[in-house]
């Protein structure tokens, strides 16, 4: 998407955005401002002087937090109009590129990314049982069905996956600009009622409940910072709409929508502190709750789809820069790239978000849990921007310091306080981003290794065309593609075909697939082809992180470069190790036998770049590590 968006656009594009940008922040009054004083971790005592100190560190956070920190500086930060750590870590090490902290900085980008994931089980399961908890306030009896009602509005959800969200996401935005709007009525009808809540704009109040009693207002940041859990996703799905629509959508509804609501909760239970058992749903009227706990489950569905789409968008990231393995991609949508389904990933984080549901229970269980691994992927957010202030942007020591020191005090603090929710379930997304970075860096170093092993083995391909000389093997017609990372080695899968066969195609060519720190490669960049002789050809093709790798469709750009190849007269030779672990490898054996299991359970490298099976020909080769 554009950075320059046509003006005429800007309002379409701001009132999309909402729908996929902002569905998880928007969520959060459903459940954030309970937590703070009746939560079962540090809950704050309902006080007039408490209350208007909360309020007054939400406004303040999400000032500082999403409107300054995210919203004004960090978007700035984006890759060829991405967003999100993973192409954050892309922008970064290309900026540091040689120098000796680049490793470190990309395992900070590896967890980063990680953490996500703990974020893309937590939201939908909190989300989703905060709006059907609801239904409590009218009548005890539902509260038996809560859980299993969360779990069948979930299931819905993941079985749709798989038809993408092209058709029904048209709604999103409408839907969800009503909730901003119903957010922002109820708010104001709140506040009407006791307008002395308003006091609570001065940041004082913040700086006094600090004064006063800085150990509870502290812990108290925990339950606070899950008004801030969708700034992360504001920065990731901005590259669907671009900045200047992100920024239209927050300044001009979301943001004033959201601090009416937490108001009109403080103005509420300023006076009727008993509320508190659900302050959200006892802000609307008698007879609009059945309505409001509907239009409330529509919301978080839609926010919980949000953070789905962007499992699927990180963990596609990950695929194409060779950070886990292939995995099944199907795409949805005929026009739009980004529209894709990944179905072992979807069905994985369904059972995640079930067994959420199930092992706590309820919205204030889980809140426990949340927040503590989009924390750390703020701080980490925060540390990558500072690299690209400094050597992208060129900014002085002095300028990024002080900026990002500030951003960094302040996330510090939310991680500080989010620390205590370990012992109470913070321990899952943090054990879920450790394993899932084990599993990352695992694959990482095992390709290595195993490049490295193939390589030690491997002739120097022009060598090799010397040696069989003119007439010394059988020429049979039509073309031969092998695929090798290596295109200055002969490829495993030649020397094995050349072994069986005793002959070889009349035009060879040598294809190496690139995916390049950039979301996307213009289609006149897609090609390098380079003649070697009249029969061997070596063939780059280059891909950005965000690209769908389709091996077909740029035979016609071959054509242009003059390479001739038709898809029917091709066949793709490709090689499919077995690999064999030993303990004197340079990666520990237990790491050794990890890898090796991913790798045998990777999807077919075939259907990963689309190639029809009926021309693919793989040999096999077991290799040591």
């Amino acid at each position: 998407m554009s950075e320059h968006a046509s003006p005429n656009r800007l309002p379409v594009l701001a009132l999309t955005a909402l729908g996929v940008v902002y569905g998880d922040i928007g969520t959060s009054p459903l459940y954030a401002l309970k937590e703070v004083f009746a939560g079962a971790h540090h809950a704050v005592p309902i006080t007039h002087d408490h209350i208007l100190g909360v309020l007054s560190l939400i406004l303040w956070s999400l000032i500082l937090v999403v409107s300054i920190k995210y919203v004004s500086f960090i978007m700035r930060a984006h890759n060829k109009g991405e967003g999100g750590v993973m192409a954050l870590m892309a922008l970064v090490l290309r900026g540091v590129h040689g120098k000796p902290y680049a490793p470190a900085l990309m395992l900070a980008g590896l967890f980063g990314a990680a953490l996500f994931y703990g974020d893309g089980a937590i939201t939908p399961a909190i989300s989703v049982l905060s709006a059907i908890e609801g239904l409590e306030i009218g009548t005890t009896a539902f509260k038996p069905y809560i859980v299993p009602l969360t779990v069948g509005v979930l299931a819905v959800l993941f079985s749709f996956q798989k038809y993408g969200t092209a058709r029904i996401g048209v709604f999103f935005g409408p839907i969800v600009a009503l909730w901003f709007l119903t957010l922002a009525a109820l708010g104001i009808a709140g506040i009407t009622r006791n307008p002395d809540v308003l006091a609570a704009l001065s940041p004082t109040y913040a700086f006094a409940f600090f004064q006063h009693e800085p150990t509870m207002a502290f812990l108290g940041l925990g339950a606070i910072f899950l008004t801030l859990t969708g700034a992360e996703a504001l920065y990731a799905d901005m590259g669907h709409f671009g900045r200047k629509p992100v920024q239209m959508a927050w300044f001009g509804l979301v943001l004033p929508a959201l601090v009416l609501n937490y108001f009109g909760q403080g103005a509420l239970l300023l006076a009727e502190p008993t509320a508190i058992d659900n302050p959200f749903y006892r802000l609307a009227p008698d007879w609009a709750l059945y309505p409001m706990v509907a239009l409330a489950t529509m919301a978080t569905v839609i926010a919980s789809q949000a953070v789905i789409s962007g499992v699927y968008s990180i963990t596609h990231q990950a695929m194409q820069l060779g950070y886990v393995p292939r995995v099944v991609v199907q795409h949805t949508s005929h026009s739009e790239a980004g529209q894709i389904y990944l179905p072992g990933v979807n069905w994985l984080l369904f059972l995640a978000v079930v067994a959420l549901v199930v092992g706590f229970g309820s919205s204030t269980s889980l809140a426990a849990a949340y927040g503590i691994a989009v924390c750390g992927t703020m701080i980490i957010t925060t540390v990558l921007a500072y690299i690209v202030m400094r050597h992208v942007w060129r900014w002085s020591l002095p300028a990024a310091g002080l900026v990002c020191g500030a951003f960094l005090i302040v996330d510090l603090a939310f991680f500080g306080a989010n620390l205590s929710k370990i012992a109470d379930g913070g321990w899952f997304p943090l054990a879920l981003g450790a394993a899932l970075f084990l599993l990352m860096t695992t694959w990482k170093r095992g390709k290595q290794i195993l490049q490295a092993r193939l390589e030690a083995d491997a002739m120097p391909l022009e060598s090799f065309i010397d040696s069989i000389g003119k007439g010394a093997v059988a020429i049979v017609p039509g073309s031969a593609v092998f695929l090798t990372p290596q295109p200055e080695t002969v490829p495993h899968a030649l020397l094995h075909s050349l072994k069986h066969y005793k002959s070889l195609h009349e035009r060879m060519v040598i294809l190496t697939v690139n995916t390049l720190d950039v979301p996307y490669v213009a289609p006149e960049q897609r090609v390098q082809v380079e003649r070697i002789n009249d029969q061997f050809y070596r063939l780059g093709v280059s891909y950005g992180f965000m690209d769908e790798p389709d091996l077909p469709a740029v035979l016609p750009l071959c054509a242009e470069q003059g390479l001739s190849l038709e898809l029917m007269q091709t066949t793709f030779f490709m090689g499919r190790e077995t690999l064999l672990p030993q303990r004197s490898s340079s990666m520990a054996y237990w790491r050794e036998q990890l890898f090796v299991a991913m790798f045998r359970n990777a999807s077919n490298a075939a259907a990963h770049f689309r190639l029809p099976p009926n021309r693919v020909v793989e040999l096999g080769a077991q290799v040591m590590l």
